[in-house]
């Protein structure tokens, strides 16, 4: 079922916004991050999304750590999980690269360490990873 839903919500995705159709035909390989905002905690952490992970994403994007991010988020007030992020990379390298991509553009924007561990912290409040999945693009 979960498969399901992720295919249908990939396949409306790229309906509904060319952009990134064009980022999938270059794209090879995505992971997809499933997380759970915690009780009460939905537009607290929407809001952490626009403000804060935003600008780390865009600014990792501009130094070519991955095509394009979306966020999905589920009105199932049952779902397993909130949040869906899926970035789309042009190869297995670029994804290997990730993470250490996005922490690199966290540190551009924000140099102080102390600021950036109290961002993580503050994000650990407002939700939980449920899960994170791998997977290629079907061409």
């Amino acid at each position: 079922m979960k498969a399901f839903v992720m295919c249908t919500l990939i396949l409306g995705w790229i309906w509904i916004n060319p952009t990134s159709l064009r980022a999938q035909e270059k794209g090879t390989v995505a992971v997809i991050y499933y997380w759970k905002a915690k009780p009460g905690k939905l537009p607290e952490y929407n809001r952490y999304i626009r403000e804060v992970a935003a600008p780390i994403d865009a600014e990792a994007q501009r130094k070519g750590a991955f095509i394009s991010v979306t966020t999905f988020v589920s009105q199932k007030e049952d779902a397993p999980w909130t949040h869906m992020r899926i970035f789309v990379c042009k190869d297995r390298t670029q994804l290997d690269q990730l993470a250490q991509a996005l922490d690199a553009a966290g540190a551009r924007l924000e140099p102080d360490e102390a600021k950036r561990k109290a961002r993580a912290e503050y994000a650990a409040t407002l939700r939980d990873r449920v899960s994170q999945e791998v997977v290629e693009i079907l061409k």
